[in-house]
């Protein structure tokens, strides 16, 4: 029997993200790219004071979003 491997990094907050704001993970990936062209604590500023996430949450979201391109 495999057993999975642990979600590690940015990812590990997604569950939590979820829960917490009611939101998917694609919306959020949607809120940054609407954004425009930012760097990352600007987004992560941006996630705390328009969407009120905390910081740890935000850090995480950017992170991965950033990862992505």
């Amino acid at each position: 029997m495999a057993t999975q491997e642990p979600v590690k990094g940015p990812a590990s907050y997604f569950p939590s993200i979820e829960k917490k704001y009611g939101k998917p993970i694609a919306r959020w990936m949607q809120v940054m790219e609407q954004a425009g062209p930012r760097k990352h604590m600007e987004l992560v500023d941006h996630l705390k004071t328009g969407h009120q996430l905390g910081h740890g949450h935000a850090n995480a979201l950017v992170a991965a979003f950033l990862a992505r391109k």
